[in-house]
């Protein structure tokens, strides 16, 4: 039996070049099933996706979706792309297997927590306020550059990197420190700056929105005294005043220690992000 995938819809192209496709999975020409494969704008023009792979139960545990995501690479390599990642939901083992299998390397991952009803306690020793706007200068520059080399170290080009970090910034912070739910913090011992917490509010594809620790980051030369967790739960208090009831992050693949962290204060993995090269 042959599998295959069959268009469903035009190719369709956006302004900024972005490129989307529906296909149904096909055996032998009879659909057991459903995927759309798009580029991703804000790598660039060279970066695809499967956005979504689906197969219909009684054709489940046959080979059936490991081919299907075979032909979507072979469309993305026709469209001029040299890498292609893939998002699969933390508790969906077999399709996690399935993309380890076809060599695929977990680039990062999603995760979520379920706020208190009472915001937690800070330490006695730290406070924290509002960045003032040199300092957020400052560590804007930083962040994005760091930002961009986390992708870098994670199989990007520089060019890729920069245009995600470019486009993160305009995404989720196009008014600076005036952007809507937006909170950007200074955590502060004895007067002196030892950490920042950037929090925003993430909106998901079904409306449904989160608080969102998009950067948290202690100072060089405080690190490891505790203050990343302080900064947590600084999220944590900023996010329950702002009446949110969940709060989500994303964490690079090789942050043990940030993993550690977050999964010690009841954060759940709810996505896997991986990636592969397309040679």
């Amino acid at each position: 039996m042959t599998t295959t995938l069959r268009p469903t819809g035009p190719l369709s192209t956006s302004a900024d070049g972005a490129r989307t496709r529906p296909y149904e999975v096909c055996v032998n020409s009879r659909p057991v099933g459903t995927a759309r494969i798009e580029t991703v704008p804000e790598f660039g023009t060279k970066v695809g996706r499967i956005a979504s792979l689906h197969i219909e139960e009684p054709d489940r545990r046959r080979g059936r979706g490991t081919v299907a995501a075979l032909a979507a690479e072979e469309v993305l390599r026709g469209w001029g792309c040299d890498q292609i990642e893939v998002s699969v939901p933390a508790d969906a083992e077999p399709a996690l297997r399935m993309t380890t299998a076809l060599g695929y390397v977990e680039r990062s991952r999603n995760m979520l927590k379920d706020l208190p009803a009472e915001p937690p306690p800070l330490p006695a020793e730290v406070t924290f306020r509002p960045v003032t706007q040199e300092e957020y200068d400052a560590w804007r520059a930083q962040d994005t550059a760091n930002f961009a080399q986390n992708w870098i170290d994670r199989g990007l080009t520089p060019a890729q990197a920069r245009a995600k970090a470019e486009s993160s910034e305009r995404r989720f912070l196009p008014e600076g420190l005036a952007t809507p739910h937006t909170w950007i913090s200074r955590l502060v011992r004895e007067g002196e700056p030892v950490g920042l917490l950037w929090l925003g509010r993430h909106t998901s594809e079904e409306g449904e929105h989160s608080a969102f620790v998009y950067s948290v980051e202690v100072d060089e030369d405080q690190r490891g005294r505790g203050y990343g967790r302080a900064l947590m739960t600084v999220a944590e208090r900023i996010a329950l005043q702002a009446g949110e009831r969940r709060i989500g992050l994303h964490v690079f693949a090789g942050n043990t220690p940030a993993l550690r962290l977050y999964e010690s204060l009841g954060y759940r993995t709810t996505t896997v992000n991986s990636f592969k090269q397309l040679l």
